[in-house]
């Protein structure tokens, strides 16, 4: 209350004193003096529309804004938002937000130099009534507002010094009230900023819950390819082993026993995504030992692979399924059957793992189009997205050539390693 008092106190002073010095003014221009009478009556009633003018804004003020202090009764008005976006970002919620305001007008952009004027219309917020128009606060036409902002690059955020004020110089806030425009202004741009900040930040979570809800869709169809690799193979072997125990019994415990093998060295790796190039190696060489059990000398392997690249990370299961792809499509249906080729070689920042056959190739055995090469694809792009490949291409003079492109550095981003990351 002392502060809403004050103020029309001091806007009643004002006036006062630019009536006494009119009348001053008017006294020596003048011999008769029962000219100052009826200036003071004028002067007495024109005030009283001043401090009705000044009332009205103080309570309009408290309206608005709740309370009446020195903040909100002033007509300038200073914001200091902090916005957590870069510069750049800022200033286009500050340039949205002030274009939205009704009754915006000559609006100056400059994003490069990160500054906005812009002029807003005020409004006749208690209509153009004739009482109105009697009070002298009122004469000098119906000011517009202008609003003045800058933002501040900061570290990876922008700060925004908003002024709100009349389009008229300081001296006039003696004389004059903004009914509170300026203050709504402001506070306008300031939510309108706030909600932009909201849906950013909305848009930001639903974008984040999406790729969590395709992770683990990703995730679980990682999981299907990959079991049905193991069964596949499991399948084929016991139904060889129990035709073997019936014409030949010790090679199907050979067999068995070659499987206990792979089973041993295999069973503690296949729950996992990744492996290394070595260790693939290591369980086709015992996935090999019992095909040759059942092709005999039908089945020649030999492998070309560097040293240096057997610690290159790869999919596990995947060079197997490609052999068996070779073997199945290319060397069993081939009466004299054929040799199996693995060759990795570096180039740049890929490496290159080829599995190669000289068997039936395309024209008989189709180009080997089942679900184990499908499964091979879906989960290169699964884990590595376009930074993988296979190709399938007829090799020569006979047979198949199926080549894994792969990274070589380690797949730590893909979404496979991070499903079995401890």
């Amino acid at each position: 209350m002392f502060k809403g008092t004050f103020f029309v106190l001091r806007l009643a002073i004002a006036w006062a004193l630019l009536f006494i010095v009119m009348l001053i003014i008017l006294s020596s221009v003048s011999d008769r003096g029962d000219r100052a009478g009826p200036f003071v009556l004028i002067a007495f009633i024109l005030g009283a529309l001043v401090i009705a003018g000044a009332v009205s804004h103080v309570r309009r003020v408290r309206l608005i804004a709740g309370r009446v202090d020195a903040g909100t009764l002033h007509s300038r008005q200073r914001r200091q938002i902090e916005i957590p976006f870069e510069a750049g970002e800022a200033f286009d919620m500050l340039d949205a937000a002030v274009r939205e305001m009704p009754r915006s007008q000559d609006i100056e952009s400059a994003r490069d130099s990160l500054q906005l004027r812009a002029k807003v219309e005020r409004p006749h917020v208690y209509g153009r009534s004739r009482l109105a128009r009697l009070n002298p606060a009122n004469w000098f036409g119906n000011l517009r507002n202008q609003v003045t902002a800058t933002v501040t690059p900061g570290d990876g955020t922008g700060s925004v010094t908003l002024i709100c004020e009349p389009e008229a110089g300081a001296w006039s806030d003696w004389f004059r009230v903004d009914d509170g425009t300026n203050y709504e202004n402001a506070e306008a741009i300031t939510r309108a900023i706030a909600r932009r900040i909201g849906e950013r930040r909305r848009h930001e979570q639903r974008a984040a819950e999406q790729t969590a809800t395709e992770k683990e869709l990703s995730v679980a169809r990682l999981n299907l390819l990959h079991a049905q690799i193991e069964p596949h193979f499991l399948y084929n072997t016991l139904a060889n082993a129990q035709v073997l125990t019936r014409s030949e019994p010790q090679q199907a415990d050979r067999m068995l026993g070659h499987l206990i093998q792979y089973l041993r060295h295999s069973l503690p790796s296949t729950g996992e995504a990744m492996s290394t190039l070595g260790d693939e190696l290591e369980r086709t060489r015992a996935y090999l030992e019992i095909l040759r059990i059942r092709m005999g000398p039908r089945l020649a392997l030999e492998v070309e692979v560097p040293d240096a690249l057997r610690a290159l990370q790869m999919p596990s299961m995947m060079l197997q399924t490609l052999v068996e792809n070779a073997i199945k499509h290319g060397l069993e249906p081939k009466p004299g059957g054929g040799t199996v080729w693995i060759l990795a070689r570096r180039d740049d920042d890929r490496v290159a793992v080829t599995v190669a056959d000289d068997g039936l190739g395309f024209g008989v055995a189709g180009g080997g189009t089942g679900i184990g090469l499908k499964n091979v694809r879906e989960r290169l792009r699964l884990i590595y997205g376009e930074r993988a490949a296979l190709s399938v291409v007829a090799n020569a003079p006979a047979g198949v050539a199926a080549t894994l492109t792969l990274p070589a550095v380690p797949a730590a981003s893909s979404v496979e390693a991070e499903a079995v990351a401890p």
